[in-house]
């Protein structure tokens, strides 16, 4: 303090009286003072500099404050009052450096910061490296889809147990954050089961594919549980001998036509309607199950593009996607119908050919 005092005459007045200008460059220098000191400070000169900057700081341009909280974000010692005051504020870049992994914001500015901030600001706090239950509450129950994604995949975040039920409800229909939720060491045994009740089967052998051995064991055990029988994920196929035949009669009777694939996806036929869709585009049918068996809905929507579908029938393919037992948010559907209007034929084409020369090679 006795520093910044003699190297700026006048430092009180300045700060009570000073234009905006001469605020902002008293701020830069200040906290260059502080910055080259930092390490040999003692609490009680970080207080003294923190009672400073915390009036200054607002008179510096954003460009400047996002660059200050940036370094300050890396220090212990930070001024905890100026700390406070960035996470605080509306701009995300000057909030997110402190958020992400300033050591000296405490649990209070935190929970204050989730719960009134917007979805930039809870996306940072993803990224600390540790979260209290407390806190994940709030990320899980205000946090968009790629909040929550981040904070679930965060192996320093603690969850309640309200925290696990709410990541399972809402892995009902994310299957990114099914794969997340469902490889974290601290999931519950009870809501791995609900997590595995909700998800389509192609997804629940992709989690069997990449947890842990014991995580595999318990899976089994659940989907044991949940089927009323042994599982054996890894050697799972579909049969589409006897769906081919049937296509092909269809075929040659002259009656495959759009009419019959939405019959069968509207009586979650799977298999019937991956061969009329492979005969009628002339896709592999082996390729098609598994473009169509992923995590996304666009395989549908560019292959519908392809053959001519009518929005109804694309829509009646991605609920058989789906299955009988889950009902896809109204949002999703929505937004599969925009991309699906917007989807041009030559671009489907294009990708459909890409899909038959990989089928050739």
């Amino acid at each position: 303090m006795l520093a910044a005092a003699s190297l700026i005459p006048g430092l009180d007045d300045i700060v009570r009286h000073g234009n905006p200008e001469r605020r902002a460059e008293v701020a830069r220098r200040i906290a260059e003072l502080f910055f080259r000191d930092a390490a040999r400070l003692r609490p009680s000169h970080v207080d003294l500099f923190d009672d400073i900057l915390i009036d200054l700081v607002p008179y510096v341009e954003t460009i400047m404050r996002a660059e200050l909280s940036e370094r300050f974000s890396l220090l212990g010692n930070a001024p905890r009052s100026l700390v406070g005051q960035f996470a605080r504020e509306n701009e995300i870049l000057v909030a997110g450096p402190v958020l992400r992994r300033s050591p000296v914001l405490d649990e209070e500015i935190l929970l204050e910061v989730a719960r009134l901030k917007g979805q930039g600001h809870l996306l940072a706090m993803a990224e600390r490296h540790t979260l209290s239950a407390d806190l994940t509450d709030v990320m899980v129950r205000r946090g968009d889809r790629e909040v929550v994604r981040r904070t679930a995949g965060n192996a320093g975040a603690v969850f309640s147990e309200n925290g696990f039920l709410e990541l399972t409800k809402r892995a009902a229909r994310d299957a990114v954050l099914t794969l997340t939720v469902g490889q974290r060491d601290d999931l519950p045994e009870q809501r791995l089961k609900e997590l595995l009740a909700g998800s389509l089967d192609v997804i629940r052998r992709r989690l069997f594919d990449v947890v842990k051995p014991d995580r595999q064991i318990a899976i089994r055990q659940v989907l044991s549980e949940i089927l009323g029988r042994p599982e054996q994920l890894e050697k799972a196929t579909r049969d589409f001998v006897p769906a081919h035949r049937t296509i092909l009669a269809l075929h040659e009777a002259g009656q495959l036509n759009e009419a019959a694939l939405l019959g069968f996806a509207k009586q979650y036929a799977y298999e019937e309607s991956v061969a009329a869709l492979a005969a009628m585009s002339g896709v592999s049918i082996p390729t098609l199950d598994r473009l169509i068996s992923g995590d996304r809905h666009d395989p549908i929507l560019i292959i519908g593009k392809t053959v001519g579908l009518q929005w109804a029938t694309v829509r009646a393919l991605i609920l058989l996607r789906l299955g009988p037992n889950r009902i896809p948010a109204p949002a999703d559907i929505e937004a599969a119908r925009v991309n699906f209007a917007r989807l041009m034929p030559s671009t489907a084409d294009r990708v459909v050919s890409f899909w038959k020369m990989q089928q050739a090679v």
